[in-house]
């Protein structure tokens, strides 16, 4: 990152994973996520800590979402739905962020987890937006998700895509991510925790596992038995990690119309095998939560178990087998992959309809997932979808 760039997102300069947390709250705010006065309430509570005091970051998030929530349930007792809605919207964001740092999960986050979870729930029942909560049949129980039907159906049967999360996102936070514009366009979708993240791993034991397309398949025999939905034009896509989720579904489960792997991934045991040599002090694959999360999420004790798990975590010999239409996007700043991944996944993936969409810095959305300029990288997903499963 350039010097003269690196002041505009780096909100704790030498700090990446405090940064990376606060910028993807700020980015949500157009899609109700966040507000800036709540933003900087918890900057200020955390200028002057250590850039390694995750408990200070946990606190501070943690503090001004009891805030909000108390905004939130006054609106509600006094029957203000719409503004209850956006509080409670706005404090799962700062309870789910102030969560992720912090493992091992003991009692105090997963108690602030749940709070977080409720707050959303709190929002689905209050909110204009119509959001089922549902559970899709998974393995030996179920994965939780959110299906959000598209408020402007074209026929009876309707485009739906299947959005997972990554590493350390949910799917609370994903819906935060442009959801609500995508069903404007006439496409309903089914935003999921999978394996080894969000409810799936807190409270689930569902860990992290390579053959994610057993979850993409449970979420299309989900969705087949729904009667507003289009078995033939369901389509598929994850953010960060879900960079590698999203294209070894659509490869293995042909049913698959279309894939976004947003930020990508070609070879993820590449990746830790880097930062765990480096100790984490490596500026080719910075990280957005502690190191020791990837233990958590696999179920293993140790790095070096870690990266044995992570031996399957690759995607060469699975992308040349997707045959649906593929949009990769990529920051060309990346810090957590290098747009090399990008470019190796579109050159070996085996659809003849593919599209790589590199995010430069002057224009923005650079970094990780077009954090920093979300609606521009919403906009060029949407778009494509718009183009792949409602005008073919």
């Amino acid at each position: 990152m350039s010097d003269d760039y690196a002041p505009l997102m780096s909100y704790f300069p030498g700090n990446y994973r405090w940064s990376a947390g606060f910028i993807n709250m700020l980015s949500s705010a157009p899609y109700g996520g966040a507000e800036i006065a709540e933003l900087h309430k918890i900057a200020r509570l955390l200028k002057g800590k250590a850039p390694d005091d995750d408990e200070a970051w946990f606190e501070a998030c943690a503090s001004v979402a009891d805030g909000v929530r108390g905004y939130a349930e006054r609106f509600e007792r006094e029957g203000h739905r719409f503004s209850a809605a956006h509080a409670y919207l706005r404090a799962c964001n700062y309870y789910l962020f102030g969560e992720r740092f912090r493992t091992p999960k003991d009692k105090r986050a997963l108690e602030i987890y749940r709070t977080g979870v409720e707050c959303f729930h709190r929002h689905a029942k209050l909110t204009d937006v119509r959001i089922e909560i549902v559970e899709v049949p998974f393995a030996d129980g179920t994965l939780p998700g959110y299906f959000v039907p598209t408020p402007y159906p074209k026929s009876k049967r309707v485009p739906c895509v299947v959005f997972f999360d990554g590493l350390d996102v949910t799917k609370e936070t994903q819906y935060m991510r442009g959801v609500t514009d995508l069903i404007k366009r006439g496409i309903s979708v089914l935003v999921m925790d999978g394996p080894g993240t969000g409810e799936a791993i807190r409270f689930r034991g569902h860990y992290l596992r390579h053959d994610y397309e057993v979850a993409g398949s449970a979420c299309i025999d989900f969705l087949e038995l729904r009667d507003d939905v289009d078995p033939k034009k369901i389509g598929i896509m994850a953010i960060s990690l879900g960079g590698y989720y999203a294209p070894r579904c659509a490869a293995m489960d042909q049913r698959f119309a279309a894939c976004i792997a947003w930020g990508a991934q070609w070879d993820y045991y590449a990746i830790w095998k880097e930062r765990i040599e480096a100790a984490f002090a490596t500026d080719k694959s910075a990280l957005s939560v502690p190191g020791h999360h990837i233990m958590w999420i696999l179920g293993v004790d140790s790095y070096e178990e870690a990266l044995k798990k992570l031996e399957l975590y690759r995607l060469d010999g699975v992308a040349q087998k997707i045959r649906c239409p593929v949009l990769i996007t990529h920051g060309g700043n990346d810090k957590q992959v290098p747009v090399s991944h990008a470019q190796a996944l579109y050159d070996a993936c085996g659809s003849t309809d593919k599209t790589l969409r590199i995010f430069s810095l002057e224009e923005g959305g650079s970094q990780h997932c077009q954090r920093d300029y979300l609606t521009l990288g919403v906009a060029e997903m949407w778009n494509w979808l718009d183009e792949r499963l409602l005008r073919r």
